[in-house]
């Protein structure tokens, strides 16, 4: 196709007679022609863009994957015509600086991406949807979740349930063979639908809490990321991230696509989850390659997002692993082992009495309905020697599948699935289901004090210059305009945080760190100061990035125009103060720092202390021209300092005591000094003023002192320190280290990136949700989401009452287990009979396993709990409360079911099969009266709030209204017969005195020491 055009020779000679209109139609034709050829010229080569750019070195070539089937490609390369999605990702991906250099530098990557290094992309839906439609979502794609028939067929595979089922399959085929289809099929049936209904029920159930811990996990992988749009600092979800957004990164942050930096200081990236390397990459201008799940170890730093999800290595990665939530909890080792040792039991009584009965019946010793003998040798019927065995075998079966409490691994299973729904309202994220139940043991809390036992909202309150307080309004800065410049060079240039209007007459919106936004509120606020004029007239040249062992940030600079170098250092006020040897006074005049003013500057630092201010202190100094690799740290002079208040939480006073009563110590680690911290600590309630001896001496530590005791001195004076100051994260774990040593269940709560080994050596690991950095988060085992005290107190709550929880369930079968097992042997052995058939054991089992754990499981937990010790690291999980509720009830079921057996018909005066039935029902009502008596371990007012769990309630009608159908209405299926009111009433009653049986042996003391 082409295009004809005239050549600027020629000329239209037109006819002085022609019709003008006629000409200007023509004219018209022939533009709208060419307008057409040339729009279908240009979508021929857009779609040919591919091919013929290739091979020209002064384009980039086009290769943007239609992600979005509805999405015009044509369309998409308009909207990036420069960009290739697969060149910018490989780059990347193969830290290609070759690759970088060819497209321009990162500036021209951004400005191809049409993002701005400053302010990012554009906050608007549409522009954000056009990035995602073109270059994806932040996601990946994951392996699909097991199905539900997945679930059934697991099930299925229990070896028990197979022998059961080619039991029934024979029982089906001997019944139909004798009796016809019509009346031959009730036996076997009825155990092939009760055995699917068993597997149905736990299949449902395990497929219930597989997605349920599904959706928690993906709760848990929601991180917020901040990042610039429109100039504007502001958190999103990293889904939510697109390309070409600026992301503000910082020590502990996990970068949340691939991409490339920007600008930042000394900054460093653990690349271990991608490369397998230990060490820790610098990442600057000549390495600015940033890929996506690594995380930020030091410094900070802004990057440029050029890939998402799919497009990432990271997504590859991460979309080619199953995640697997069949994490065997320790509470679930110690079941699965007492199951097997059940298990073991059961099958030596089931074998015991397949082959007692077996005896029985070839002996001639076992007699029908009717009183006629069974087995009359060569005369009796194959098919009734061989239906009659496959009843004994499955009655044998049975008793094994009665026997072996398979309903414990489910009872973990639900009661830490709820506890970990509950928990999420309650502001705690599971992360490691171990934790539920392992918090319950805890004997120990380490915790931080900012943000955790305070509200971390920090406020400037008192501003120092020299010796002098400068009050709130005071204006003497305006007579010290150097000190005014240097304070604005301090605070705008030595600091991860921002300041945003938008407008010169909005409000300022602050991010930073808690103590940041204090400091850069002050300054911008109070002072009146314009925090961003530093960075315009100054050139950054070197930077020490804040952590928590050094305690203190610092920056050199050179203002532009100059060749001097300035310096300033921010930090612990005391460690400032060390720093020194000048100080500037209110007249902004610099004066020596003698050991009289070096006093009363030390002073002014404790009172701020004890009145639980954080005291942060400022120092500059001025230097030649060269510049040294690291700031030098003497020779300073003090700028001012400034005490930050950051008041308590509201109940952590209440929520420390509520720990004490439970038995729980609590251990407050913070990095500030020894004056603030005891403050604070008297204020929270960890210390008791009226203990000078204890306030002053043992109690409160610094952490250059708790490090440098021996081993022995450190044992012997742990159990007394309350306190810890001025500590460093290797005080943190060595402080956990002894505890765990000392016997003690340690739980150590943390949120910066060096208090991840303190929180996986811990027992149990919890971050702050809030100001927690990734790195700690990863290393924890619960996320505490509103970083607040009261909330680990509640996550302590929620562990008692998972334990306690299991152990109620635990009870309560355990004695089923024990009642059915003896019934039935005594009864095979004596009679050659079982009284409960193998469908009626099924539906027992299917009570005590799903019904019984679904009721007792889900008990929230009560003020009661809070009032014991705690349970400890190496404690039975049957106690001897357990044993004596357990043998009591047991020993009441077996006694009342064998005088039903052997006494029942000529009590009752009723048929065999009535006299079976009523055993059943009893049997099963007994449970049913027992799960009120399994509530309350201890207590004897067994209904005491049972008004609050809905579904415990709702569980014993449902079980009731089955247990009615299957006597009344499920005659052949259940193998029973219609009981008359009368009949029912003996069965109720009978079941109804567990009530004051329970009663009476709670009456029954136990040794205080097995109480805890």
């Amino acid at each position: 196709m082409s295009l004809r055009s005239r050549k600027p020779s020629e000329e239209i000679v037109l006819d002085d007679q022609e019709d003008d209109v006629s000409i200007m139609s023509k004219i018209h034709q022939r533009r709208w022609r060419m307008a057409f050829r040339a729009i279908y010229f240009t979508r021929v080569l857009v779609s040919l863009t591919r091919k013929v750019l290739d091979q020209s070195l002064s384009y980039v070539a086009i290769d943007i994957g239609n992600e979005n089937p509805a999405t015009d490609p044509i369309l998409e390369a308009q909207s990036f015509p420069e960009v290739d999605k697969r060149l910018i990702g490989e780059m990347v991906r193969d830290k290609s600086f070759e690759s970088l250099s060819n497209l321009g530098g990162v500036k021209q990557v951004a400005q191809v991406l049409e993002s701005n290094p400053k302010s990012g992309v554009s906050d608007n839906e549409a522009d954000l949807a056009r990035r995602r439609s073109v270059f994806g979502d932040n996601r990946y794609a994951k392996q699909p979740l097991k199905s539900f028939v997945s679930f059934v067929f697991e099930a299925l595979k229990d070896t028990t349930i197979i022998i059961l089922l080619v039991c029934a399959v024979l029982a089906l085929g001997f019944g139909i063979k004798q009796q016809g289809i019509k009346n031959g099929w009730y036996d076997g049936g009825s155990i092939i639908v009760a055995v699917f209904l068993v597997v149905i029920v736990s299949a449902v159930t395990n497929f219930k809490q597989n997605r349920q811990f599904e959706r928690l996990s993906n709760e848990s992988s929601d991180i917020k990321v901040e990042v610039v749009r429109d100039g504007r600092h502001m958190p999103v979800s990293i889904f939510d991230i697109v390309v070409g957004d600026v992301v503000s990164l910082k020590t502990g942050d996990q970068i949340p696509a691939d991409g490339l930096f920007l600008e930042g200081h000394s900054m460093k990236v653990d690349e271990s989850s991608m490369t397998g390397e230990s060490h820790h990459v610098e990442i600057d201008e000549k390495n600015p390659f940033l890929m996506s799940g690594t995380k930020v170890t030091d410094g900070y730093g802004v990057m440029l997002v050029t890939a998402v999800g799919m497009n990432t290595a990271w997504g590859e990665m991460m979309s080619s692993i199953s995640h697997e939530l069949n994490e065997e909890t320790p509470l679930q080792a110690r079941l699965n082992q007492l199951t097997s040792y059940i298990g073991k039991i059961g099958l030596a009584v089931a074998v015991l009495v397949l082959l007692v009965m077996l005896v029985r019946y070839f002996t001639g010793n076992t007699r029908d309905e009717m009183g006629k003998r069974e087995f009359l040798g060569k005369k009796t019927k194959f098919d009734d020697v061989m239906n009659s065995v496959v009843e004994i075998v499955a009655a044998a079966v049975t008793i094994v599948v009665v026997a072996i409490p398979e309903g414990l691994p489910l009872a973990v299973t639900l009661t830490l699935a709820f506890s970990m729904k509950r928990m999420m309202r309650d502001h705690a994220m599971v992360r490691k289901l171990s934790a539920c139940e392992t918090m319950g043991s805890a004997t120990t809390i380490c915790t931080d004090k900012t943000g955790t036992l305070t509200l971390n909202q920090m406020k400037v309150t008192e501003f120092w210059l020299g010796t002098e307080a400068m009050e709130e309004g005071d204006n003497s800065l305006e007579s010290a305009p150097d000190v005014y410049e240097l304070l604005q060079e301090a605070v705008g240039l030595n600091t991860i945080g921002s300041v945003y209007r938008e407008t010169s007459a909005s409000a300022p919106e602050i991010s930073g760190s808690p103590t940041e936004k204090a400091i850069l509120s002050w300054a911008v606020i109070d002072l009146g100061m314009d925090v961003d004029v530093p960075k315009q007239n100054c050139e950054i040249i070197h930077v020490e990035a804040f952590n928590s062992e050094k305690k203190k940030s610092g920056v050199s600079m050179r203002r532009i125009g100059e060749k001097a170098v300035h310096k300033h250092w921010k930090g612990a006020a005391e460690m400032i103060l060390a720093m020194c040897s000048d100080y500037y006074d209110r007249s902004g005049m610099i004066r020596v720092m003698d050991d009289e003013e070096r006093m009363k500057i030390e002073t002014i630092i404790k009172d701020m202390a004890e009145k639980s201010l954080r005291c942060i202190a400022f120092a500059y100094k001025k230097t030649g021209e060269e510049v040294p690799q690291k700031l030098e740290e003497t020779g300073f002079a003090l700028l001012g300092l400034v005490g930050l208040k950051d008041p308590c939480r509201p109940g952590v006073r209440r929520a420390v005591e509520c720990c004490r009563n439970a038995g729980v110590k609590i251990k407050m680690i913070t990095g500030d000094n020894m004056h603030t911290a005891r403050a604070i600590a008297i204020e929270c309630g960890i210390l008791n003023p009226d203990d000078e001896d204890l306030v002053d001496s043992e109690a409160v530590v610094e952490g250059v002192e708790f490090r440098n005791y021996t081993t022995e001195e450190r044992m012997a004076k742990i159990e007394n320190i309350r306190v810890m100051a001025r500590s460093s994260p290797f005080d943190k774990l060595l402080m956990v280290q002894s505890l765990k040593q000392k016997g003690h269940v340690v739980a150590v709560t943390g949120d910066g990136t060096n208090d991840a080994p303190a929180l996986k050596e811990a027992d149990i690991g919890l971050s702050m949700g809030i100001q927690g950095t990734e790195v700690a988060k990863e290393s924890s085992d619960i996320v505490i989401l509103d970083d607040n005290f009261a909330s680990v107190v509640t996550v302590l709550r929620w562990g008692r009452c998972v334990y306690n929880n299991i152990q109620k369930f635990l009870q309560f079968q355990l004695t089923v287990n024990v009642a059915a097992l003896v019934i039935n042997f005594v009864a095979a052995v004596s009679s050659g009979k079982v009284p409960l058939t193998a469908v009626q054991l099924l539906w027992v089992n299917l009570i005590m396993d799903t019904l019984g754990a679904l009721a007792l499981a889900t008990e929230q937990p009560t003020n009661d709990l809070m009032n014991l010790p705690p349970v400890g690291r190496s404690k039975p999980l049957i106690t001897k409360i357990m044993w004596r509720n357990l043998i009591s009830q047991a020993v009441f079921q077996v006694t009342i079911l064998l005088t039903l057996q052997f006494r029942g018909r000529s009590i009752f005066r009723v048929s065999e099969t009535v006299k079976n039935t009523m055993i059943f029902n009893t049997f099963v009502l007994c449970q049913v009266f027992n799960e009120f008596n399994a509530r309350k371990l201890e207590k004897k007012n067994i209904f005491q709030g049972i008004h609050k769990n809905k579904l415990f309630l709702a569980i014993i009608g449902i079980t009731i209204v089955l247990q009615m159908a299957m006597v009344e209405f499920l005659k052949k299926f259940a193998n029973t017969e219609r009981l008359n009111w009368g009949q029912w009433g003996v069965c109720i009653g009978i079941a109804a005195l567990s009530w004051p049986i329970g009663f009476l042996f709670k009456c029954i003391p136990v040794s205080a020491k097995e109480k805890t």
